[in-house]
């Protein structure tokens, strides 16, 4: 059933429509949440993407937007020694070749010895060992970047299961996951479609380049695009785009908004 789950999202991964790299940053933000929520912290997603986007340059997001930045920079490069070195924490660099190492059995079974493997000596360092066994289960599939599956369907007493165990539960993982991440990806292609077709109703030279950060990153805040226009005409962007039903306006508030398809 897992080996189904994964041909299908495979199947729809081959999609050009779907938006690749923003499915791999919900993703992403789905499992540091749940990472987020096995170490007994209680911040959620709208937490977590106002650590990351909120974020002024120099400053650091607090421990829960950490766990969001590694995952965000596990899915934003192809996989990778240094990538994978680069979305770990420290002091796991020399950990990153396991991702490689594990090379007897199918993709999950893969996985489930890189998470194993690296729990065992870092045990509490649950986003590291998922990224890692992750990139073994997307390099073992075929994929060029990771796509984050295992944390969002693993319960946290099965993070400490061994052997057999374990990889009964990773491959429950990726069919609850790889279900999960079919839907999503279904409506962010829906999504992308309408917003391409609404672009050309956009006057502002530069708006073709604010839509394609929109359909690569997950939440944005007006202040993300002042590299193309000033912080005044963005605001007005997201605005306009809201109207146009093209993205939603992520947090509510009538300050400090995010954006989104």
């Amino acid at each position: 059933m897992s080996g189904a789950a994964l041909a299908l999202l495979h199947h729809a991964l081959a999609q050009v429509a779907l938006p690749q790299a923003l499915l791999r940053a919900r993703l992403a933000l789905t499992a540091a949440e749940a990472c987020v929520a096995f170490s007994g912290r209680p911040e959620r997603v709208p937490d977590l993407r106002d650590a990351l986007a909120l974020l002024r340059p120099g400053d650091q997001p607090g421990p829960a937007g950490a766990v969001y930045r590694q995952w965000w920079t596990a899915v934003s490069r192809p996989i990778s020694v240094p990538a994978l070195k680069r979305a770990v924490s420290d002091g796991l660099e020399t950990h990153v070749p396991v991702w490689q190492a594990a090379v007897q059995g199918g993709p999950v079974q893969r996985a489930a010895a890189v998470l194993e493997a690296v729990l065992t000596d870092h045990p509490a360092d649950e986003a590291s060992a998922l990224i890692l066994a992750d990139a073994a289960l997307a390099r073992s599939v075929g994929w060029s970047h990771l796509m984050p599956l295992l944390a969002g369907g693993l319960k946290r007493r099965e993070l400490r299961l061994t052997g057999a165990d374990l990889i009964t539960a990773c491959h429950s993982a990726v069919i609850r996951s790889s279900t999960d991440a079919l839907g999503i990806a279904a409506d962010l292609t829906r999504r992308a479609a309408y917003l391409r077709t609404v672009t050309p109703k956009l006057r502002a030279k530069w708006a073709g380049a604010a839509v394609e950060m929109f359909l690569t990153q997950d939440a944005l805040a007006p202040a993300a695009l002042t590299s193309l226009t000033s912080d005044r005409a963005a605001r007005r962007l997201c605005d306009r785009l809201v109207d146009l039903g093209a993205v939603r306006e992520l947090t509510g508030r009538d300050t400090f908004r995010l954006y989104g398809v």
